[in-house]
């Protein structure tokens, strides 16, 4: 009438539990949290210890600072010469640009063209404006003439100006702050071969030529003004009343030739336009490294870029 307790097979299991448990507690031990029936506060485990172990102390972290400020003081002139050489190169390649520019047109459209070049005070952010000195910002202008004429007769005998309605604008007006138009002094070597210091020198015999030369003006009377008796020059816009008188300028034929407003225009086998960096509208004291020479030949009127 009653069962017997299945005492046997009950035994048995308890052993397999206890024989169990030993291995079980080494497989876990260190690695799951385990809480007492009195506390509930987890324990730390191995890998927030490491955490802890890789962080940074303040005084760690302060010291980095100081040695990346160190570093910044010690390369930061070294930055802003990369950038000033960085802007003369855009400053090069924007008026090789506007000389391409203009030749590539008087070819196409049989006709001819004039790059003037006109320098105001960058220290007035006002554009234009009478400010003196007349440094730090370049202006240029590229026009040509509608019916393919030269519209002028030389050799001129004083200033003319080109007749505004006989002109087409040819792209937007272009300024380009903190450089400053400067006459260059003459190569020290003989080319070649072609480096700032043995290009060749513009004009012909005997030297120098400043009729083949865009350079200072009487602004800036510490180098001599190039080029010296402008004879040419036009306005902008060319209609309404005009903002910029264009006195230094570069024409370019039908055929190609390039030539500087001078009061004869005799073609020269090389021309030149220099340009030097400024800080505001105050001239360098001495020549800086970076100065540019921007030349264009006579007869191909193909441009080349020299820097020192």
């Amino acid at each position: 009438m009653f069962a017997l307790p299945r005492t046997g097979r009950l035994g048995m299991n308890a052993q397999r539990a206890r024989a169990a448990l030993p291995v079980l507690l080494l497989r876990n031990f260190g690695w799951r949290p385990r809480f007492s029936s009195i506390s509930n506060v987890r324990p730390p485990t191995i890998a927030n210890h490491a955490r802890r172990s890789f962080g940074f102390t303040l005084i760690e972290l302060l010291i980095v600072i100081v040695i990346i400020a160190v570093l910044l003081v010690l390369i930061a002139p070294a930055f802003t010469t990369i950038k000033g050489g960085t802007d003369v190169t855009s400053a090069a390649y924007t008026i090789k640009g506007m000389l391409e520019t203009a030749r590539t047109y008087a070819k196409a459209n049989n006709t001819y063209t004039w790059v003037g070049f006109i320098e105001e005070s960058v220290n007035n952010p006002a554009s234009p404006n009478a400010d003196s000195p007349l440094i730090g910002r370049i202006i240029m202008s590229i026009v040509a003439s509608k019916d393919g004429t030269m519209l002028y007769t030389p050799p001129l005998a004083s200033v003319v100006t080109l007749p505004s309605a006989s002109l087409f604008q040819v792209g937007k007006l272009t300024k380009i702050d903190n450089m400053h138009l400067k006459t260059l002094s003459d190569p020290t070597l003989a080319p070649p071969p072609d480096t700032f210091s043995r290009r060749p020198t513009p004009g012909l015999s005997p030297y120098p030529d400043l009729t083949a030369r865009i350079g200072n003006d009487a602004s800036d009377p510490a180098s001599a003004v190039a080029p010296p008796n402008p004879s040419l020059q036009f306005q902008y816009p060319l209609s309404g009343n005009a903002s910029y008188t264009f006195g230094k300028i570069v024409q370019f034929s039908p055929r190609g030739e390039g030539v500087i407003d001078n009061s004869n225009y005799m073609s020269k086998a090389v021309s030149e336009i220099g340009v030097e960096p400024t800080h505001g509208a105050v001239v360098p004291a001495s020549v800086p490294a970076n100065v540019v020479a921007i030349q264009f030949t006579g007869l191909g009127g193909s441009v080349k870029i020299y820097r020192q």
